[in-house]
């Protein structure tokens, strides 16, 4: 343990919030207030606010667990044969790829968000699971799992301020967006689409640090959102009128665009970070074997569909409904003409929803 910064310990990762670090650091290491105010010359009234507030928030499960991690103390909530292993123990074995880092909480909070901001979408945690469930309300009153999220990446968006738990006192409990997510999510969206542009490095490297909500351009540069981030792109293009004045998409359309992307939140990780048709197609037949049985058979039903589109549609369906590109930037990838994606897109369209209605009827299987 640093003692002699306390704020900066080399066990606590980098997207650890900076009022965690003062709260921590007051509570585990014993700095007392005043010489953690001095530290990060700040007024010491500041320190306490933060600290009475991340103490009035250990009620909640996430925020509670993720704390006695960052701690090296046992978790209450975890299996026995991880109660007793400190952050460092629980961390050493785990791929590089699976540590949780900045870049990785961004990625999965862009999925998690998005499904969070549909009406009626909670996100449900359990005691004693390991993985967390986004579920949302239909308008028949059944609900429908349209994502399943890591216990660990839950409790990094709990600690950060994305997700709010105004119960938490049952086995399973319920966390809705706020504000903060709203906005975390806007800047991950201009993130990327800053990216897509070559603004890149004006930014920076979204995993060194939390940098909270500012994302204002650099002079001379603007970022444009081609559609709002609760919604798809597909959404936002069915608003559009043809030269009849009819919708660009009907709602058949859009609705088995929607039907693909809720297959492949499902799907397992392995598919969610491909990027082509032709690396979906490539995928092993055993991918799904660790999956759960509604998981599998949701994997099963977009290797179906896209298989059915070939490559060039099965690309734009990718990448507009699963991946949420815009028009623009899949143009781009695929070195397609302007203004060309959306006649092609709705040409897979046409086709996928001709693939549903003869394999699974009009509606299709219940989600999940």
């Amino acid at each position: 343990m640093d003692l002699a910064n306390p704020i900066r310990r080399p066990d606590w990762p980098a997207w650890v919030p900076l009022a965690a670090r003062h709260y921590l650091a007051h509570t585990e290491s014993g700095l007392s207030i005043r010489a953690l105010a001095r530290q990060v010359s700040c007024h010491p009234s500041t320190i306490l606010r933060q600290v009475r507030r991340l103490e009035g928030l250990r009620d909640d499960p996430l925020i509670d667990d993720a704390l006695r991690q960052l701690a090296n103390l046992p978790v209450k909530t975890a299996k026995k044969d991880h109660s007793a292993m400190t952050y460092e123990m629980r961390h050493a074995a785990v791929p590089a790829d699976e540590i949780l880092t900045q870049d990785r909480i961004d990625k999965e909070a862009k999925r998690v968000l998005r499904r969070l901001c549909e009406p009626r979408a909670v996100l449900a945690v359990a005691m004693e699971m390991e993985t967390a469930v986004v579920v949302r309300e239909a308008d028949d009153g059944t609900s429908l799992r349209t994502a399943v999220v890591d216990r660990e990446i839950a409790q990094a968006m709990a600690l950060k301020d994305w997700i709010t738990c105004p119960e938490p006192a049952g086995r399973i409990n319920r966390y809705f967006i706020n504000n903060a997510g709203r906005a975390a999510l806007r800047r991950l969206t201009a993130d990327d689409e800053n990216r897509a542009q070559g603004f890149a490095d004006r930014q920076g490297d979204i995993g060194a640090q939390d940098r909270g909500w500012d994302f204002a351009p650099a002079p001379g540069q603007t970022t444009r959102s081609r559609y709002h981030v609760t919604e798809s792109p597909l959404v936002a293009l069915s608003r559009r009128k043809d030269k009849d004045g009819e919708p660009f998409l009907t709602k058949r359309l859009v609705s088995a665009g929607e039907r693909l992307r809720e297959d492949f939140e499902l799907s397992s990780p392995a598919m969610r970070a491909v990027k082509s048709w032709d690396a979906m197609m490539a995928l092993p037949d055993s991918a799904g074997d660790a999956l759960s049985e509604a998981s599998a058979r949701a994997e099963a039903r977009v290797l179906a569909a896209l298989r059915e589109l070939g490559p060039g549609l099965g690309d734009v369906m990718m990448r507009c409904c699963c991946l949420l590109e815009g028009l623009e930037v899949t143009e781009k990838a695929l070195g397609w003409s302007a203004r060309s994606g959306k006649i092609v897109l709705r040409i897979a369209l046409q086709r996928l929803s001709r693939h549903y209605e003869e394999t699974q009827g009009q509606f299709g299987p219940m989600i999940g």
